[in-house]
């Protein structure tokens, strides 16, 4: 099955429920009308359906279909179940993005940073500071370090774009699966010189450790946001005995 052809059924489906075609509680189309109008086979509606029900878009129901259970959010919400760019989210939540290098260099794992991020010690790194504005408004510090044996060419243009658009587009690489710590933490000098942070002294963290289809690390980044804008969502489903 073409991975692109689930996919684009998969974003286009996601985009309709973000903009309310499919409006909250709505039953999508029977998968027979989804096979006609994207002109694919049940097995590739049914893999971009499941997608959809694994970030907590749709839920199925026997007898009755596939129900919207979207609901869109007062503040950027981002993922927890799902790998989102800066740019996917800013666009699910309908705000202006923009991402502004301020370090973009090359360093070493030493001890201290292959304890830190889990690359081995010796590793060559690209080391970059990204800052994240929404709708104009710096809310995110995002320090990221990518083995460059594994994702080669990284330049300060691309790290401004978008470096996962390069790495699927550009390397054909797949990004696979993330590891994530989210923790409160007080702000640095740094934060505070880059963020607006108003009255908070502390910030939302988001640490992660990302793989590619091999189960190689490739990526350790630590995304430092502003309370006013964190909101993370995931789904959660129990599991009977």
């Amino acid at each position: 099955m073409a991975k692109a052809k689930y996919e684009n059924i998969y974003k286009d489906l996601k985009q309709k429920i973000e903009s309310e075609e499919y409006p909250y509680q709505s039953i999508l189309p029977p998968e027979s009308a989804l096979i006609v109008t994207y002109d694919c086979s049940r097995n590739t509606v049914r893999r971009a359906l499941r997608q959809l029900s694994e970030i907590g878009y749709t839920q199925a129901i026997n007898g009755v279909g596939v129900r919207v259970i979207y609901q869109p959010v007062g503040k950027a919400s981002f993922v927890i179940g799902g790998i989102e760019t800066f740019q996917e989210t800013a666009e699910r939540n309908k705000l202006n993005s923009t991402t502004e290098v301020i370090m973009f260099t090359e360093i070493t794992a030493d001890e201290r940073v292959a304890r830190r991020t889990g690359f081995k010690e010796g590793t060559e790194l690209y080391y970059i500071q990204r800052l994240r504005k929404l709708d104009g408004k710096p809310c995110i510090l995002d320090i990221n370090m990518f083995d460059r044996s594994i994702v080669p060419g990284i330049t300060n243009e691309i790290a401004q774009k978008s470096i996962y658009e390069y790495i699927e587009h550009e390397l054909h690489m797949e990004i696979a699966m993330s590891k994530r710590k989210m923790t409160v933490e007080r702000a640095t000098q740094v934060d505070e010189m880059c963020l607006m942070l108003g009255d908070y002294n502390c910030l939302a963290v988001v640490t992660s450790q990302t793989f590619n289809g091999m189960g190689l690390m490739f990526e350790y980044t630590q995304s430092r946001h502003v309370p006013e804008y964190f909101c993370f969502m995931d789904t959660a489903v129990r599991k009977t005995k």
